[in-house]
């Protein structure tokens, strides 16, 4: 596995779970999950720390990480990059902030030989190729690869709560980051330009769908069964769960299943009173997109004639 050396068997058998990839020794203060004892027992000192921060109650292992910490807070952003002007608080930040213009990619993955400009993202891409899922869900039986993945499952499929509304048409949103994607169908901003032509795009995914069909730049992942292409992972991973008639997503009030998650949460508003679309003319509320969108056409027309035909 390596040219590693070790005192004793012991702790020669210690190391090797490392390259196991189990991680049997979970934190009982959070949902991480580690390979060694010893790992989790350095984890385990920033649950036990005295350096907390007095704004959130994080806590870090040593002063100097809590002093760069209290920068986030504090609005201080002492490095600036050079060709964005986007500001950090750590200089390792802009140093990795960088690699975005300079394209440079120096963490290569030895099974597919893809390139990250993080060390963690790479970290995160070789659980797709070991399948090791360290991340449970405490409220069912799904487990994911990234921390980022289980956070999203727990806010979409097992919470009803929608903090954030639009201030344009009211709908609610259970993140920021929805919100804020949400708001450019409003304010029309496209932030995501294309580098080879003028086209511009509200979401990242619209300017790499672009990429692949216009300037073939990218990678197509084709379904084995049927050939058909798509521009993300997502999308063939729920497509062919259609071909093997398999249904993961499986509804809690009445135990209809379905492939995707988009699906299961458009289905479960059947089960719920709660309206999250609004009408911009008469301020009706509607549970679905596509009933809000042809009441909002008919209520338009009926505002345009009967401003046509008003009685002075």
């Amino acid at each position: 596995m390596c040219d590693k050396w070790f005192a004793s068997k012991q702790n020669l058998n210690r190391h090797k779970e490392i390259h196991s990839g189990k991680k049997l020794y979970s934190c009982t203060q959070c949902e991480k999950r580690f390979a060694t004892q010893e790992y989790l027992r350095r984890h385990m000192n920033v649950h036990s720390s005295k350096y907390k921060c007095t704004e959130c109650g994080k806590c870090f292992t040593g002063c100097q990480a809590l002093t760069l910490h209290r920068k986030v807070h504090s609005g201080e952003k002492p490095f600036e990059c050079t060709v964005c002007s986007k500001r950090f608080t750590q200089s390792s930040n802009l140093a990795v902030h960088s690699r975005i213009h300079s394209g440079e990619k120096p963490y290569k993955c030895h099974e597919c030989d893809k390139e990250f400009c993080q060390s963690g993202d790479l970290k995160k891409h070789t659980r797709v190729h070991s399948g090791d899922k360290p991340y449970n869900c405490s409220l069912c039986d799904k487990s994911f690869n990234q921390s980022s993945y289980l956070q999203k499952h727990k806010r979409h499929v097992h919470s009803n709560r929608r903090p954030h509304d639009c201030r344009w048409c009211g709908k609610m949103f259970k993140s920021s980051r929805e919100l804020k994607i949400h708001v450019y169908t409003h304010t029309g901003a496209k932030l995501y330009s294309c580098r080879h032509c003028s086209d511009c795009f509200r979401q990242r995914y619209h300017l790499k769908a672009h990429l692949l069909k216009s300037h073939n730049e990218g990678t197509w992942f084709t379904c084995h069964i049927c050939q058909k292409k798509f521009n993300c992972g997502g999308s063939l991973k729920s497509h062919v769960l259609r071909h093997e008639g398999v249904k993961p997503y499986v509804c809690d009030e009445c135990s209809k299943s379905f492939c995707t998650g988009a699906e299961l949460k458009l289905h479960q508003l059947k089960h719920t009173d709660f309206q999250q679309f609004c009408c911009g003319s008469c301020g009706k509320y509607f549970k679905y997109k596509r009933s809000v969108v042809r009441h909002y056409r008919n209520c338009s027309l009926r505002l345009g004639f009967a401003a046509i035909f008003k009685c002075d």
